[in-house]
C-alpha cells in the first residue's frame, strides 16, 4: 500500500518538475520575448497614433456638454499641423464645426468659422 503512495506521489512530482520545466522553457524563448517587445512597439504605435483623436473627443464631450451640443465625431488625425483636429456637433439642429485641442494641454474646443467669419458690428458713421 504504501508503495502504490510512494509511486503515485513521485508520478505528481516528476509530473509538476515536468510542468515547472516546460513553462521556464517558454519563458526563456527568444519567440515570447521578440513577440513580447513587438506588442509593446505596435501598442505604443497605435496610442501615439491615435493620440490626438482621443484627446480631441475629450475636449469636444466637454465642449458639448457645457454648451447642452450633442457631439458628433472628430478626424483622426491633425491634417494642418495647428495642433488642432476638426470635430463637429449638433447646437440648436445646426451642425457646428469645431476645432478641439490635440494636446493633454491644451483640452477643449473652439468654434471654426473658416471663411464665413460672424459679422463684425459696423461702426457708425
Amino acid at each position: 500500500m504504501t508503495d502504490n503512495s510512494t509511486q503515485t506521489s513521485n508520478n505528481a512530482v516528476e509530473a509538476v518538475s515536468s510542468l515547472k520545466d516546460k513553462f521556464l522553457k517558454i519563458i526563456n524563448s527568444w519567440q515570447l520575448k521578440v513577440g513580447i517587445v513587438l506588442s509593446v512597439v505596435v501598442a505604443i504605435g497605435f496610442l501615439s497614433f491615435f493620440w490626438s483623436h482621443m484627446v480631441a473627443e475629450l475636449g469636444m464631450k466637454a465642449w458639448s456638454k457645457s454648451s447642452g451640443a450633442t457631439p458628433i465625431r472628430c478626424m483622426i488625425r491633425d491634417t494642418n499641423g495647428d495642433e488642432y483636429v476638426s470635430c463637429s456637433a449638433i447646437l440648436n439642429e445646426q451642425i457646428v464645426p469645431l476645432e478641439c485641442g490635440s494636446s493633454i494641454f491644451n483640452v477643449g474646443c473652439r468654434i471654426n468659422y473658416g471663411a464665413a467669419a460672424p459679422a463684425v458690428r459696423q461702426p457708425k458713421p
